[in-house]
């Protein structure tokens, strides 16, 4: 298992809570960590996701905001430096990655070009 104190991403205060409250709110999902991932997919290429999910021997395993996230290999190259953030607004609401290693996003923000 691959543990981190460097901060791949940022969890901000908002989402923590988010996700907390996500985590807790099922026997299914309580206890495990927050799997933050990049597939290909989406109308720019790639595409978020994220589930709760159980550390595999090759995670990158980060505390962030409170909360514990891993991450594949592939996507903490794709995901280092960004920020997920929660948005409650006129515009909608969910959970949004901040990635500044992201060329171009699409509109809807759950896919980008790398």
């Amino acid at each position: 298992m691959t543990t981190t104190t460097e901060n791949v991403i940022t969890v901000t205060d908002k989402a923590a809570v988010q996700v907390k409250t996500l985590r807790d709110g099922s026997e299914d999902t309580k206890g495990k960590p927050l799997r933050v991932y990049v597939e290909a997919g989406g109308c720019s290429g790639f595409q978020y996701g994220m589930s709760f999910d159980a550390k595999n021997a090759d995670d990158v395993v980060v505390s962030a905001g409170g909360v514990e996230v891993v991450l594949d290999p592939v996507s903490a190259g794709y995901l280092r430096g960004s920020t997920i953030d929660f948005e409650d607004g006129l515009q909608g609401t969910g959970f949004k990655i901040i990635n500044p290693n992201a060329q171009r996003s699409c509109g809807c923000g759950k896919s980008f070009e790398a």
